[in-house]
């Protein structure tokens, strides 16, 4: 047994975030002789203490302690740096002093902190962060009694003065753990931002330049101004923060003035990070602006990126959310030399981001927030941060009624505060109110339709829940069998037999994001308009997938080619989806559904394997199918006992979906047209209701008046084309079948 080790010093994981706690691997524990629970001391610069816990599977073998940007900073090291680690006896704390670094109110403050405190190790001098809901707050150790490093107990005595401290550089300072579900892009930024800024004697070894500048883009709200924040922060470097708008100025000449000040400020206090937020308004690309002072700011920024002068240890951030809006001389090697795309967060990365954001947050026990990072897809990390912000409110809300406070200064009660819990609930109230970014364009609010909500339909339930439910739901079966799943469902078949409503369930089953493109809608009179359009709807897709874009009448939009007479407008329109769904850039847990009662004029070229894989036939109801859907449409329906579905049923052979519903809703109209006369009072109604029944002479009523939709001649074109299909695709035909419309659909 040694009495210490060095280690390397890892980043901590967001669950062990501000609870005072090392990891280290079993082995090296035992090395130093150290139990889950002891206390150690981390040392370099300076000392901080922290418990020692056993490290994660993932770190088996390695020789790094985890701790959070709260003990680095205590320490004075960052990560990668070598640290020495020792067991260390400690005494109980009978008194600690603390000073917040800002002004700030606590109600019961005292009891609160010693609840976040009590069993850690604390020793004058060092700074503590208390997590809240929203910003945290930081406390510096004054004294403690008796001195040196001491435990607290149930029993300290926790005293807070009123007064503020200024601790140099960790008010407000922002740490890697804030950040989460960022893993790769941090890596990426270190890799090119901390090793030239802490480590430059290995790039003088190698005799070349380190990097100049780093571009990160991405949708708004994923987390570039904090990554470049975290960077900062934890280098110590010199941050130097420009929105872009901010420098502009009407005077000539006076714009350049200020990014040439920036820059020499930078260069004084060396080394240095210039963030630049938002570089498409200051930067555009000098081809298609206007003015004359756009054009001058682009020149002279390029001159400062790589002028004759050396910018020493200076590098420059930039952050936009449209990349492509840039001049083009900012975007190689010398200037930008690496470009970092910060994406959406899968559901592990929104994972990690609510554990940033309920820390501080008094939460129910049995709440699962991996539950919660599932139902967020398309989701950014400001998205997440606002929903944990309104189930908070929620909460508070919920329980505001029972607060009794008479005048405004009086405290509030410390039995209420314990009772302000966040629960499962005030999630899912949250969930209604805020919504995707990513996705706000183009977000549709599906009506919540459940498999069981729709009668028969079995083979056309089971391939759509084949081809959409299982690959976003059970990835890893595809990924065994080696194959990929169906890319597009085209769902075809007279009208009213439930196609729509299909699409609506599968994508309330599935738990995906919904598109719901109207056919028609993409077609503009303007040359490249319609196919921009389809550009956009795909690129939200895989931002936000996993996805479902339903298009539906999709034989508006996308008809043979050649056969249109109009501007060419459906052909460059089906030409586009054709790119979108098998081009060269892949399309990942995005599933396109279509529907449309016209297959015989859908393009050729979409039905082939590789497009639309599934062609399914959605037939009108058999006898059966239209039992359970009057079962479906007459649930809690005041019937007459002389009411019987399975007569109703034989009744409507040919009738599909929407047929039904319409003779049950004209049914329920006759019903009420015996009860409301002319004249009849309000209060004479109220007192009938109880007598209202349905009867069987109301169905036969309905159904003499109801006609099916689609005529015999119709069905059978339907039964030939879904018998011509699947020949297609038994291989038994050649050549995609030439459905004549003219002899059936009528």
């Amino acid at each position: 047994m040694t009495e210490e080790i060095t280690v390397n010093v890892g980043q901590a994981y967001p669950r062990d975030v501000g609870r005072g706690i090392a990891r280290l691997d079993k082995d090296l524990m035992q090395s130093i002789g150290v139990i889950s629970g002891d206390i150690v001391e981390i040392g370099n610069k300076e000392k901080c203490y922290a418990i020692v816990w056993p490290g994660y599977l993932d770190d088996a073998g390695k020789k790094i302690v985890r701790i959070d940007g709260n003990l680095r900073t205590n320490a004075r090291v960052g990560i990668d740096d070598w640290v020495t680690v020792r067991k260390v006896s400690v005494n109980e704390a009978d008194r600690v002093v603390l000073a917040p670094t800002r002004e700030t109110h606590l109600v019961g403050g005292a009891r609160f902190i010693l609840r976040i405190l009590e069993g850690r190790p604390i020793t004058k001098g060092q700074t503590i962060r208390v997590e809240t809901v929203n910003n945290p707050i930081s406390f510096v150790v004054m004294t403690t009694k008796p001195s040196g490093p001491v435990i607290v107990s149930r029993n300290t005595q926790i005293q807070l003065r009123e007064n503020t401290v200024v601790q140099e550089g960790v008010a407000g300072q922002i740490t890697y753990e804030d950040i989460g579900g960022l893993k790769r892009e941090l890596g990426l930024v270190r890799e090119m931002i901390e090793l030239p800024l802490k480590h430059p004697e290995l790039f003088e070894k190698l005799s070349i330049d380190p990097p100049k500048g780093v571009l990160l883009f991405g949708p708004p709200g994923t987390g570039k101004t904090m990554i470049a924040r975290a960077v900062a922060s934890e280098t110590d470097a010199n941050f130097v923060s420009v929105s872009g708008p901010e420098i502009v100025s009407k005077y000539y000449g006076e714009s350049e003035q200020k990014l040439r000040e920036i820059f020499e400020e930078a260069e004084k206090n060396a080394p240095s990070i210039v963030f630049i937020d938002e570089i498409d308004s200051i930067a555009p690309k000098r081809d298609e602006v206007v003015g004359e002072m756009e054009r001058r700011v682009v020149a002279q920024l390029l001159s400062l990126m790589d002028g004759l002068t050396s910018r020493g240890k200076v590098i420059v951030i930039a952050a936009t959310n449209r990349p492509n809006s840039i001049d083009e001389a900012l975007r190689r090697g010398g200037r930008f030399d690496r470009e970092i795309e910060v994406g959406i967060p899968d559901a592990d990365g929104r994972l990690q981001i609510l554990f940033v954001h309920t820390r501080g947050m008094p939460l129910e026990d049995d709440i699962d927030l991996e539950e919660v990072a599932g139902m967020t897809h398309g989701f950014v990390g400001a998205d997440v941060s606002s929903l944990c912000k309104e189930a908070a409110m929620h909460a508070l809300r919920r329980l505001l009624p029972d607060l009794k406070i008479d005048d405004v200064e009086d405290e509030i009660p410390p039995e209420f505060m314990e009772k302000l819990i966040v629960t499962r609930k005030d999630f899912d109230e949250a969930l209604k109110n805020i919504e995707p970014s990513a996705m706000r364009e183009v977000f549709v609010e599906v009506p919540s339709v459940k498999w069981e909500d729709i009668g028969g339909l079995d083979n056309a339930k089971q391939e759509l829940a084949e081809s959409v439910e299982w690959p976003l739901k059970f990835p890893e079966i595809f990924d065994a069998v080696r194959t990929r799943p169906p890319r597009g469902i085209m769902l075809f078949g007279p009208p009213g037999t439930g196609k729509t409503m299909l699409a609506k369930a599968v994508a309330t089953e599935s738990e995906a994001n919904f598109i719901s493109i109207k056919g028609p809608e993409l077609l503009s009179k303007y040359i490249g308009e319609s196919e921009r359009a389809v550009r956009e709807t795909f690129r939200k897709a895989k931002q936000a997938a996993p996805t479902v874009i339903f298009f539906d009448e999709i034989d508006a939009m996308a008809s043979e080619r050649g056969s249109s007479t109009d501007a060419h407008a459906s052909e460059r329109v089906v030409s586009q989806i054709l790119t979108e769904i098998d081009g060269v850039e892949e399309l990942k847990d995005v599933v396109i559904v279509a529907a449309t009662n016209r297959p015989d004029i859908v393009g050729p070229a979409l039905l082939r394997p590789g497009r639309f894989d599934r062609l399914i036939y959605v037939s009108a109801p058999d006898k059966k199918g239209r039992e359970i859907i009057f079962g479906i449409h007459l649930k809690d329906k005041p019937l007459a006992d002389d009411v019987d579905v399975h007569e109703l049923s034989d009744m409507t052979d040919g009738y599909v979906g929407a047929d039904i519903e319409a003779i049950c809703r004209e049914a329920s109209m006759l019903a009420l047209r015996e009860l409301i006369t002319p004249g009849i009072s309000r209060e004479e109604i109220k007192s009938r209701l109880a007598d209202i029944k349905i009867s069987s002479e109301h169905f036969l009523k309905a159904i003499k008046r109801v006609k099916p939709t689609t005529s015999r001649s119709a069905m059978s074109f339907y039964e030939q084309a879904s018998e011509a299909f699947a020949r297609y695709a038994a291989n038994d035909e050649e050549k995609m079948p030439d459905l004549d419309a003219g002899t059936g659909y009528q």
